[in-house]
């Protein structure tokens, strides 16, 4: 704009102009794998450049159109190249073997490190590989460059099949030798959520330890007393597309049979809570310390009387004396043994099942008493309350 203006007085024979445009900065090309964002070259005019993923911008991002006689850019046109590693964090990205599309270099030895949040793992797609085979390699490996496992390594023209994380940080390392240079690879990854393993709950006759089912997370196992742990005790959530545990989730079952060495517990029929199975002949023996007898409770027991039935000797074998013999359903009394070991079988033929539970105490088996001054001061030892649990 050019403003004139005069006042009330002297005239004079005013001004004659002529214009005429400045000329325009010449206009930037984009660069090569890039983008150029803006449409006006003229003095003043800023346009700025950004990259395809996977590139690196080497140079100014911003350039400005200059005043001068000659219009000219103050800095030149970025490039855009694929560079030796690197460090991302975005869900989704593309990673180039260096100065992909063309070919890689000599002696390189680059990383790419994924870093999400946790819980996130990586899907790898392999849009073009070719290196020399053997010599220049890639490799996948979940974690970091100096602590991860390798996933897999790759060699040669044949593009691998997409591959998953499951680890929030993934590296990947391409070792190049001093020949034979190719074109390198081109791999776009996408990030997806990991879950969490299967929850064990409900754990019949036992306990599950921990609570934190996600990945990398190890959860153990504990049988209520009478049953006994079959399978892995402690199971680790593995990484991989499909969540799962190593090992099959374990049971707590009561078994027909087995030695017990705690000073009390519980001795449940074969298969309980259900009922027993046909053709069992069990043997369990019990032992505690030295000095110790065993006091047997008869909790609960429903077999078919006569034919289904407990037999329980004062000693380790059948040689010992036997205490007694137990069937039915009806109500029994408790028996104590004389020696710290006691074998309890039973015994179950072709027909009608049942249950039974029996609970056993260590404790001193006769009445002593301690000289204190010449005195004797007795000791009464009573079985415990049959409800006692």
């Amino acid at each position: 704009y050019l403003t004139f203006q005069s006042d009330i007085s002297v005239s004079a024979a005013g001004f004659h102009l002529e214009y005429t445009g400045l000329d325009s900065c010449p206009e930037p090309l984009p660069p090569s794998n890039g983008q150029k964002v803006g449409d006006r070259y003229t003095v003043g005019d800023m346009v700025s450049f950004q990259c395809d993923q996977g590139f690196s911008l080497q140079g100014n991002a911003y350039i400005t159109c200059m005043p001068g006689p000659v219009r000219r850019w103050n800095y030149p046109v970025p490039l855009c190249l694929a560079q030796c590693g690197g460090s991302m964090t975005d869900f989704s990205g593309v990673i180039l073997s260096p100065g992909f599309p063309g070919n890689y270099q000599s002696s390189l030895d680059c990383s790419w490190r994924v870093q999400l949040p946790i819980g996130f793992g990586i899907h790898l797609q392999f849009l073009n590989f070719s290196t020399e085979p053997v010599h220049d390699y890639l490799e996948v490996r979940s974690g970091s460059l100096e602590t991860g496992t390798v996933i897999d390594r790759f060699s040669g023209p044949v593009v691998p099949n997409s591959l998953f994380s499951t680890t929030h940080e993934t590296t990947l390392f391409f070792h190049s030798d001093y020949s034979q240079n190719k074109h390198g690879f081109q791999i776009v990854y996408q990030a997806y959520e990991l879950q969490r393993c299967p929850d064990p709950r409900p754990f019949r006759n036992g306990i599950v330890i921990g609570q934190d089912y996600s990945v990398g997370m190890t959860i153990s196992f504990e049988c209520l007393s009478g049953y006994t742990l079959l399978g892995e005790p402690s199971l680790t959530c593995l990484h991989g597309v499909s969540r799962n545990w190593n090992h099959p989730i374990p049971r707590c079952e009561a078994l027909c049979g087995g030695n017990v060495t705690s000073m009390n517990g519980t001795i449940y029929s074969p298969g309980h809570p259900a009922e027993y199975p046909h053709f069992q002949d069990c043997v369990w023996t019990v032992r505690v310390p030295p000095g110790y007898g065993i006091y047997i409770n008869f909790s609960v027991i429903n077999t078919e009387p006569i034919y289904d039935y407990i037999t329980v000797w004062d000693g380790p074998d059948q040689a010992s004396p036997q205490i007694g013999q137990f069937s039915g359903n009806s109500v029994q009394e408790g028996v104590s043994t004389t020696a710290n070991q006691v074998l309890i079988k039973f015994h179950s033929d072709f027909s009608t099942s049942g249950f039974f539970e029996l609970h056993y105490y260590g404790n001193l088996p006769f009445d002593f008493c301690v000289m204190i001054n010449d005195e004797c001061l007795l000791f009464l030892i009573f079985p415990p309350p049959s409800n006692k649990t």
